[in-house]
């Protein structure tokens, strides 16, 4: 099953050297969701050859305009490109004002249907599930009401042995409820073990997106043993002070919580306009944890 994330946008607070604000574009198994949706994020699609019309939903993680500004631009664009299936919005309550305020006063009747879906940022809770995935939020400590979010795989069915099904002559009825892990009794009486005909299928692979966030360690159970992590590392650590002041991470602390919470990978993103090259924050994160790598945008990465 494909399950990947593209970086449309990895700048913090202004578009600044050819980086635009926060935007990633999560496909799970063909199904493709937006993260955040900074300002830019369309012309960011057509520059990397993706379709909006593609996408199912959207989540927001809060209501800094570097995360959300592009958002009443995408959705009218699909409506004028003739979108008619719905379309799910998972935000902070007030947004859902803010859109509606900004359709009623251009005179818009969007010719699809929005579900909007509010996050709260007092406790994690899981806000989405279809057959492929389960989304929880992850409560982060930001200037204002922040979620990160969490997206799990579910568990896949078994896998098959095919070469032994076939020596054993089993027949093909049987194969879903094999898949689904059952023993099997057979007319006749012949009984089939289920673990001698299938293994178990991979682990599910789990997608911790935390924003803006102070490093204070509140979430770090929400996050624990994901395969991989984005995290926000917008401050080299010599300027800590200026990161606890506004609430961000530096890429030193990005990289310890990668370590501490068991990390497959470390995806660092949400850079200062201060930093015209990027690599001094790749080394610092690095150096405390060896496997990450800069949200570059236009790049995509396995999970």
């Amino acid at each position: 099953m494909k399950f990947e994330v593209t970086i449309l946008g990895s700048s913090s607070a202004t578009p600044v050297f050819n980086r635009n604000p926060t935007a990633q574009l999560l496909n799970c198994n063909e199904k493709i969701y937006l993260i955040d949706c900074g300002e830019g994020t369309q012309q960011q699609m057509i520059r990397f050859g993706l379709k909006a019309s593609k996408i199912d939903a959207v989540f927001i993680s809060h209501l800094h305009g570097d995360h959300y500004f592009g958002l009443i631009g995408l959705l009218s664009t699909m409506h004028l490109n003739g979108r008619i299936k719905p379309f799910q919005i998972f935000a902070p309550p007030p947004l859902k004002e803010i859109l509606e305020m900004q359709f009623r006063y251009s005179d818009t009747i969007l010719r699809y249907e929005i579900d909007f879906i509010p996050t709260t940022a007092d406790a994690p809770a899981k806000i989405f599930e279809n057959q492929d995935m389960v989304v929880e939020t992850i409560i982060l400590n930001h200037r204002i009401p922040t979620t990160g979010f969490k997206f799990t795989e579910k568990k896949r069915q078994r896998k098959l042995r095919s070469e032994k099904l076939e020596a054993d002559n089993i027949p093909l009825e049987y194969y879903p409820l094999l898949k689904r892990g059952l023993d099997l009794e057979l007319p006749g009486g012949r009984i089939i073990a289920n673990a001698d005909y299938t293994i178990d299928s991979d682990a599910p692979k789990c997608y911790c997106y935390c924003s803006d966030t102070l490093a204070d360690g509140s979430y770090l159970d929400s996050i624990r043993n994901c395969t991989m992590l984005y995290h926000e590392a917008t401050f080299l650590d010599e300027l800590l002070d200026r990161a606890n002041m506004t609430h961000h991470t530096t890429a030193l602390q990005a990289g310890s919580i990668a370590k501490d919470v068991g990390a497959g990978k470390l995806l660092i993103g949400h850079f200062s306009s201060r930093y015209k090259t990027l690599l001094p924050l790749l080394e610092e994160a690095s150096g405390v944890f060896a496997n990450t790598e800069l949200a570059l945008e236009g790049n995509t990465y396995s999970i």
